[in-house]
């Protein structure tokens, strides 16, 4: 008698239980998901240009080899300036002063003896008009700059770049999605996720060649390519 009564409340679990298991059936389903990385890249003229210039000086001492880097620095900020260089766009990137020591010849004991102070003094130049770049980089060894380097190429909104750069690399992901989607026999849904990659403006090779006079330095800019990538996930579902 306590037997019947035991079957019939396991068979009304089991009844329970049994339609509970459809929607989680049909939500494994639905979750079925397509991954596409798509890439993409724009490319523009660069319209700006950065380099670093400065001087190096000596002296017996370091008061006097400061004075001779100053009055060198003070001829050659003026310098830059007088070419069309806005002062927001000079800015000292480094400077240092240090002591300088004779070195002994080998095997001897002596002891290295200071000789007197080296001092560095260095800026960093935005060049806007890239037209007289290469007549600003003579006038600044004109002007007793006697360190120079570090030229590079930019652009003033690199952001409108790299968002031409996003577009490109979401529209080659979304054609992905739809050819693949159609060569399996499914249909795109949901867009669940866009996940972005990793990306940045680069220096490509060029032809452009700066103009410039017959005693300025030529240069190349090239061009600014900026690279992106995206990630797109649908759900999908068969046709």
């Amino acid at each position: 008698m306590i037997a019947r009564p035991f079957k019939s409340c396991v068979a009304a679990l089991l009844l329970l239980a049994a339609p509970l298991s459809l929607p989680v059936h049909a939500e494994d389903l639905a979750r079925a998901t397509l991954a596409v990385t798509g890439e993409g890249e724009a490319s523009a003229v660069p319209d700006m240009a950065e380099f670093s210039t400065g001087v190096v000086a000596a002296g017996k001492t370091a008061q006097e080899a400061l004075a001779a880097n100053s009055k060198a620095m003070a001829d050659l900020i003026a310098a830059i300036k007088a070419a069309g260089v806005e002062e927001r766009d000079i800015a000292t990137s480094a400077f240092t002063i240090n002591p300088q020591y004779s070195q002994p010849a080998q095997n001897s004991r002596e002891a290295p003896k200071l000789v007197g102070y080296e001092v560095r003094n260095n800026v960093t130049v935005r060049v806007r008009d890239l037209s007289g770049l290469g007549a600003l980089l003579d006038k600044v060894v004109q002007s007793g700059a006697n360190q120079a380097g570090g030229l590079r190429f930019t652009l003033a909104d690199s952001a409108a770049l790299e968002g031409k750069a996003r577009i490109a690399a979401l529209k080659d992901a979304q054609a992905q999605a739809k050819s693949l989607a159609e060569a399996a026999g499914m249909r795109l849904m949901r867009l669940r996720r866009i996940t972005p990659g990793d990306g940045g403006p680069v220096v490509a090779p060029s032809a452009m060649m700066m103009k410039a006079d017959a005693r300025s330095v030529p240069l190349e800019a090239g061009e600014l390519s900026a690279h992106a990538r995206i990630t797109l996930v649908y759900e999908v579902e068969p046709m």
